[in-house]
């Protein structure tokens, strides 16, 4: 069985300035993994409408899943609604239920302003997410998921999509701690790589109480040859001394 794919798209010249620090990835790339969905591609774009036209085109064709995180708050700034409607040929409106959602969050009998109407604007034939934080739904569209950049709401749009995205079988890992550099260890890592292709293999580097040393990290779909890759490793490291 071949896990469905998933690509990360980040929206935001804040992001780019290093103006703020991005945490979306890291919180979807470990939900994915355990949901056996393997995340293959990070994209960190501008506010920029054609370049967002062209990075959602581009990763809805090549994925299973299409994730992007920032520009639809109610600032002009906040292109993304309107970049992806033209990924998808599609127009763009105020939608009844987008509204009916603000306007349960900001509670009855207050008048939505311009800056509310304009999160309710979403693409024709889109699917609101839900935002149980603030209110101001995300939306999908095809393949592609469009949410907040802030990371409280992220996270909860994410709580509200991946029960009902297609998946596969959980990716799981393990570690094993090396107290030498990678130069020691680098034939028998690729060489235990070579037999087991289904496995990623990774090797990090350490630097720890005055200890140099390598983590090797282990991940697969599959428990008992994760384990037996742990193992090999392990009589390698012992082997070594």
């Amino acid at each position: 069985m071949t896990n469905p794919t998933a690509a990360m798209l980040v929206i935001g010249d804040e992001i780019l300035s290093g103006r703020t620090r991005e945490a979306n990835a890291y919180h979807l790339a470990g939900r994915l993994g355990k949901a056996g969905i393997d995340l293959r591609e990070i994209r960190v774009i501008p506010d920029d409408h054609a370049v967002i036209v062209d990075a959602v085109r581009a990763l809805s064709a090549a994925h299973t899943h299409v994730f992007t995180s920032g520009g639809i708050g109610p600032t002009h700034d906040d292109i993304t609604a309107d970049a992806v409607a033209d990924a998808f040929g599609v127009g763009v409106e105020v939608r009844d239920d987008a509204r009916a959602a603000l306007q349960a969050a900001v509670g009855p009998g207050r008048t939505l302003t311009d800056a509310h109407l304009r999160m309710a604007r979403i693409p024709h034939g889109a699917a609101l997410i839900d935002n149980r934080i603030s209110g101001a739904p995300g939306f999908r569209i095809g393949n592609v998921h469009v949410m907040a950049g802030v990371p409280a709401i992220f996270v909860a749009m994410l709580d509200a999509v991946l029960p009902g995205l297609e998946s596969g079988l959980p990716v799981v890992s393990d570690e094993l701690r090396f107290e030498v550099g990678e130069g020691r260890i680098a034939e028998p890592l690729r060489d235990l790589a070579a037999v087991m292709p289904e496995l990623s293999i990774g090797s990090y580097p350490f630097h720890d109480a005055g200890v140099y040393g390598t983590n090797i990290v282990v991940r697969g779909t599959d428990p008992a040859r994760v384990r037996v890759a742990i193992e090999r490793l392990r009589a390698i490291r012992d082997a070594d001394g």
